[in-house]
């Protein structure tokens, strides 16, 4: 069995002084993923203990950023998606396992007035693209803050939601796309119409306090894995971040 998490924990420095260290500790996973790190090689000590640690950072100061920590040590690692146009954010780690690839990504946010929604169309193709090159080898597990709520259940209020950032019909299309070149949403996979269930809420408006959240946080693993999926979750009591942390089980 592999417990795997992911977290967008928006600044990493940040969430360090509220709690992460507990929750890591804690949850005990076998590969802990964070995206949005907002940091700089140098910038922290994270004193980690039996984990391997592999950061990747953006060009521009306080701004995106993953990081993998890893009990078992990767056959490799790799960061971007090898496109140099795609790469200067810090955006992508890969750890190559005997058994899949894991993958984390934090997915461009198109923005307000959508003024990077071309862009973020030209990543979705690329990074599908990259997917599948490392499908051909063998299974891939991807997790990340994909920025996107992939259908109406998966947000407080989908109807005003309609043309912003994260919710547009474009982003979503795209979600579909993956999903359907032989990928699974692992949480709906287990539970297929559940509402109500977020990831991230706005700092704005107490939304968290009235759950007016999306869900753009996941577990997304090429079909070959469908019969190792054992359990998902979603740490909606989990703070520290104005995202939660999401969970995966499998059995491999």
């Amino acid at each position: 069995m592999k417990k795997l998490i992911s977290w967008n924990v928006n600044g990493l420095r940040a969430c360090v002084t509220k709690g992460f260290t507990d929750f890591f500790n804690e949850i005990d996973a076998d590969i802990f993923c964070v995206q949005e790190t907002k940091l700089q090689q140098g910038q922290i000590e994270l004193p980690l203990e039996g984990y391997h640690q592999y950061w990747n950072y953006a060009e521009k100061k306080g701004y995106s950023g993953t990081a993998m920590f890893t009990k078992e040590e990767p056959l490799s690692v790799t960061y971007g998606i090898g496109i140099q146009e795609h790469d200067s954010e810090g955006r992508v780690i890969t750890a190559e396992f005997p058994e899949f690839y894991m993958v984390t990504c934090y997915t461009p946010n198109s923005q307000n007035e959508l003024r990077r929604l071309d862009y973020r169309m030209e990543w979705e193709d690329a990074f599908l693209d990259y997917l599948q090159s490392l499908r051909k080898n063998k299974p891939v597990v991807l997790c990340g803050d994909l920025n996107v709520a992939h259908r109406e259940i998966d947000l407080k209020n989908p109807k005003t939601n309609r043309k912003n950032a994260g919710f547009t019909d474009e982003e979503r299309s795209k979600m579909t796309a993956l999903l359907n070149s032989g990928y699974t949403d692992t949480f709906r996979h287990f539970y297929p119409d559940t509402e109500g269930v977020y990831s991230w809420w706005s700092y704005r408006f107490r939304a968290r306090e009235k759950n007016a959240g999306w869900r753009i946080d996941y577990f997304i693993t090429s079909a070959e894995l469908d019969d190792k999926l054992v359990s998902a979750a979603i740490h909606t009591d989990v703070m520290g971040s104005d995202h939660c942390p999401v969970e995966l089980v499998l059995d491999v």
